[in-house]
């Protein structure tokens, strides 16, 4: 798809970049509803849950932008000819993504273009997928006994490779999150324990966190990858490092009713 990007005629057009949150519905904000239920036209990614779509106006023009990892529905310079273009017709657009458009969202880059082609836009914050997904599993990110900080990393770079700041990643009194890095995860745990992670560092993947299908399976770096193959874990996964993995089994509260829906398996020295 190719937009015109000429100097625009002026225009009533408006583009609203709003987080959708992890995927649990009661996770947006009011004033991220209050758009859905407004718009005249939504531009939504893959991790946007149908849940999330229920709320968007029954009038309104409705476009998916794909974004699987390595299946695109639209390239990212289409989107953002495309938000360009809908701002120009004089809609409010709403350019909706799952967790928060500026944690590994690249909404960034979306704001710079419509900058750029002189359209309005506004931001609207979501709760990121390391803290949404994190809550429902029962992991605390941050604690006295555990953690000091926490570190959000993206498991794929531009270009696809895994080339990570793997001496950041094994600081001790850590949590790392790990995004996006599902397909990554063997090599990740691999180069963690080369640089110096123990290799019984607790870690959990979250498959389709905060949703009644979410799927829990902990480990070690040591066998983590294993797990995951034999579990069929499949994206959207959230991947979290760190000794804060210890409280799950104590903290889980989400979906513990229906515990075929989650695995969870004990570290290796349980």
């Amino acid at each position: 798809m190719k937009a015109d990007l000429s100097p625009p005629a002026p225009s009533t057009g408006r583009v609203y970049l709003v987080g959708a949150g992890p995927g649990d519905p009661d996770l947006l904000t009011l004033r991220a509803v209050r758009l859905l239920q407004q718009t005249q036209a939504i531009v939504y990614d893959h991790l946007v849950s149908p849940e999330v779509l229920d709320y968007v106006s029954p009038n309104a023009q409705r476009i998916y932008a794909g974004k699987r990892r390595n299946a695109h529905t639209l390239r990212q310079e289409e989107i953002n000819a495309l938000l360009v273009k809908l701002a120009r017709e004089g809609k409010h657009v709403v350019r909706l993504k799952g967790g928060d458009p500026f944690i590994f969202g690249r909404g960034g880059e979306e704001l710079e273009t419509l900058a750029a082609h002189g359209i309005s836009f506004e931001v609207v914050p979501g709760v990121t997928a390391a803290s949404g997904v994190s809550s429902y599993a029962g992991i605390p990110l941050t604690h006295r006994d555990y953690a000091q900080s926490c570190l959000f990393v993206t498991g794929h770079l531009k270009d696809g490779s895994a080339n990570l700041d793997w001496p950041s990643l094994v600081r001790p009194r850590q949590t790392v999150v790990i995004y996006m890095g599902l397909g990554g995860l063997p090599e990740i745990c691999r180069q963690m324990m080369a640089h110096g992670a123990s290799a019984e560092l607790p870690i959990a993947v979250v498959q389709n966190g905060s949703l009644e299908t979410q799927r829990v399976v902990t480990g070690t770096l040591a066998n983590m990858a294993e797990r995951v193959a034999k579990a069929g874990l499949v994206s959207p996964c959230l991947t979290i490092i760190g000794e804060v993995v210890k409280l799950h089994d104590a903290l889980a509260w989400f979906n513990t009713e229906t515990p075929q829906r989650k695995i969870c398996c004990a570290a290796s020295h349980a």
